[in-house]
């Protein structure tokens, strides 16, 4: 990642035409780095993403006991075969979700107390949600923080298991938590959602299918249900790691916005990574979408984009693009069903909303939805709240709208380090 200034401003530019490979995914690399820790043996990750959150998640691993080595090519991580040790001082996992919460699952099965703690937006962030669950199914954990947030104590050494209710509708990451965890239970791991609510119901399908990957038996067994199999840890493989579905909605909303065409290589065709989905999204708003083996395409619209409603739910984390996107379009558009953006790194619907005013669209958000209301456009300073799809979604809004400017550029390292070179070469 090159020095990035304090204010980055963005060129404008006609339809951007490209073939892109975006980085490895991010919710895969953190998945797959936690199975291959507890496995049996080695394993050799390769297209695995380096950034902050995966960095936070490699170093609380380390700190567990884990052997991982970095390669230009392989990332090889020696398996623990399910027992971690404790760590003599607290983990930080930065501002990563995953690392947090992942790991707060994960430290029950070390040898003594592990402390997960962040940075000051990840005290903010609950996981008094997963920690409850973990405590209906045997492991002690304590909640250190204000309003059920980091940081966390966990006594390890036990994980009895069993059949425990949690709520899983702020955040599907606690479901995926105790999921990854759960093949080293005593007993099998059955969840129930309670009220029978998921939100972001992708990412635990992507969670099993990667612990399948490693031979672990877990599956759905019911609409609000999941099990998981004690005593069939994982074993280590050769894994490969998708290219970044969150990362092509980029590019593919750069190509709405422009006029032009982005195809981003590297995608399977089958893949189940939530925000391939924003495809439909594109199309609904009157872009062409061309999908192959391994490559997906969106191409603008030959007149102006169109409004749309949309429920978001399953993708919240496209819908910032969208947001912007949505700016050019010729009628207004609703995004529904987002409440759990207020949780993330920022209130992303709070900040949507101021800052989509500061280039002169109408925006309003409610608990759960966001509503765009073109408007004549005009450049401003987008304000980031150190939050990487801000920076990244705002920047597109540059693309055709003079004086657009990004403050704190550099946020973007969290998750695509290289995101301001790969725009500059659209």
């Amino acid at each position: 990642m090159r020095d990035l200034p304090l204010v980055l401003e963005i060129p404008t530019r006609g339809a951007v035409d490209a073939v892109v490979r975006v980085p490895g995914s991010k919710s895969i690399t953190n998945r797959a780095l936690l199975i291959a820790a507890l496995a049996a043996g080695e394993s050799q990750l390769s297209g695995g993403l380096e950034s902050d959150d995966t960095l936070a998640m490699i170093e609380g691993l380390t700190a567990l006991g884990c052997e991982i080595t970095l390669g230009p090519e392989r990332w090889r991580v020696q398996g623990r075969r399910g027992k971690l040790q404790r760590s003599a001082a607290a983990i930080h996992a930065r501002s990563s979700g995953t690392t947090a919460r992942f790991l707060a699952a994960a430290a029950a099965l070390a040898n003594g107390t592990v402390v997960i703690d962040g940075s000051p937006r990840m005290r903010e962030r609950p996981i008094s949600d997963l920690t409850d669950a973990l405590g209906r199914l045997g492991v002690r954990i304590d909640v250190l923080g204000r309003n059920g947030c980091p940081p966390v104590r966990v006594h390890g050494g036990a994980f009895p298991g069993g059949r425990a209710e949690i709520d899983a509708r702020r955040s599907s990451q606690f479901v995926s938590a105790v999921l990854l965890a759960a093949p080293y239970a005593r007993a099998d791991v059955v969840l129930e959602f309670v009220g029978g609510a998921l939100v972001s119901k992708p990412y635990v399908d992507l969670t099993l299918q990667v612990m399948r990957a490693f031979d672990a038996e877990a599956e759905w067994i019911g609409p609000a249900a999941l099990r998981v199999k004690a005593g069939r840890g994982y074993r280590g493989r050769d894994y490969a790691i998708e290219p970044d579905a969150s990362s092509a909605v980029y590019p593919f909303c750069a190509a709405a916005i422009s006029g032009g065409r982005a195809r981003v290589e590297g995608i399977p065709a089958a893949s189940i990574q939530a925000d391939v989905k924003v495809l439909g999204v594109l199309e609904a708003m009157g872009c062409q979408v061309l999908r192959g083996a391994d490559f997906a395409e969106v191409r603008g619209p030959v007149g102006r984009l169109r409004g749309v409603s949309v429920d978001m739910n399953e993708m919240p984390d496209a819908a910032l693009a969208v947001a912007v996107v949505a700016l050019f379009a010729s009628g207004p558009t609703q995004l529904g069903n987002i409440a759990n953006l207020r949780i993330k790194e920022t209130d992303r619907l709070g900040a949507l909303e101021t800052e989509l005013r500061k280039l002169g669209a109408g925006a309003t958000a409610t608990a759960d939805s966001l509503s765009i209301e073109p408007g004549r456009l005009h450049g401003a300073e987008i304000e980031t709240y150190d939050d990487h799809r801000m920076a990244m979604s705002f920047a597109l809004a540059g693309l055709r709208i003079p004086g657009v400017a990004i403050r704190d550029p550099a946020c973007v390292r969290k998750t695509w380090p290289d995101y301001f070179e790969m725009l500059e070469g659209l």
